[in-house]
């Protein structure tokens, strides 16, 4: 493949998905991280695409995603990512009151439901997540106010924790950026994380959408213990050794297929 036909992939490519890493695209084209980057350089400097932290993203972008942590990840197991959100889909009963976190898993999750379901009220602390669900007039979207955190787009603090507190959903999905199988999940960011064990202990069902990376990262701080998570959604490049411990501890685990991208007909393993 010569170097437009690259460029042209990765633009292809940030048309379906908005953001990239340089990992991500390296592996998908079969060149070195180097190859990447010096193609990149070139379309940021055409104005083509927009640098962010790790990769790029499309250059015609909301401008509330430029270079902000959550961003970082948002290109990051972005198949993983959308294989559970469309999993996760299938938990919810018409007419449902749900919860989202401003975790990225989430907003792979919110623009899923932004498409495919109606008719739902969804509560969620997470400025991205209200721009995404409010594609669809067909849902009811409360947001959750308070100080706003750059770092997570997301609210939080004395004021989103006390309205958290009068909030009681069907159904709270929620992301982690660790998960120890025997323990429960962690997390390092303590303002975000409060609003997230506030829902857990006044939801019907609590659904963990976590990816295979999460399993066996501790972080900070322990924020849900084992036993408050009803569900667990995963990929299938979860070990078969975490899946075993996980279903010792949790009622329901789900394993979303992961739909490899091709590349000129050759797909890649899991």
């Amino acid at each position: 493949m010569n170097t437009a036909d690259r460029r042209q992939f990765i633009l292809d490519r940030l048309e379906v998905q908005g953001a990239g890493s340089y990992g991500e695209f390296a592996a998908a084209l079969r060149v070195s991280t180097m190859t990447v980057r010096r193609d990149l350089a070139e379309m940021v400097r055409q104005g083509a695409v927009i640098k962010t932290v790790g990769g790029v993203q499309k250059a015609q972008a909301p401008s509330y995603l430029y270079e902000t942590a959550l961003h970082s990840r948002l290109a990051l197991r972005r198949q993983e990512k959308r294989a559970i959100a469309r999993l996760a889909l299938d938990l919810i009963a018409p007419g449902s009151t749900i919860f989202l976190d401003g975790s990225s898993t989430c907003l792979e999750f919110a623009r899923a439901l932004a498409k495919e379901r109606s008719g739902l009220t969804i509560v969620t602390n997470s400025a991205l997540a209200c721009l995404e669900l409010g594609q669809n007039g067909g849902n009811t979207i409360v947001g959750i106010g308070g100080h706003y955190d750059a770092n997570s787009l997301s609210y939080v603090g004395p004021q989103a924790e006390d309205w958290a507190k009068t909030l009681f959903v069907d159904v709270a999905f929620v992301g982690t950026k660790g998960l120890l199988p025997a323990k429960g999940t962690f997390e390092s960011s303590l303002p975000t994380f409060r609003i997230k064990q506030i829902i857990a202990r006044q939801c019907g069902r609590l659904v963990l959408l976590a990816d295979h990376s999460k399993f066996g990262q501790r972080a900070l701080s322990k924020v849900l213990d084992i036993d408050q998570i009803h569900t667990v959604v995963t990929d299938d490049r979860t070990s078969r050794t975490d899946l075993a411990q996980l279903e010792k501890k949790i009622t329901q685990v789900l394993v979303a297929p992961v739909r490899r991208s091709a590349l000129k007909g050759t797909a890649h393993a899991a």
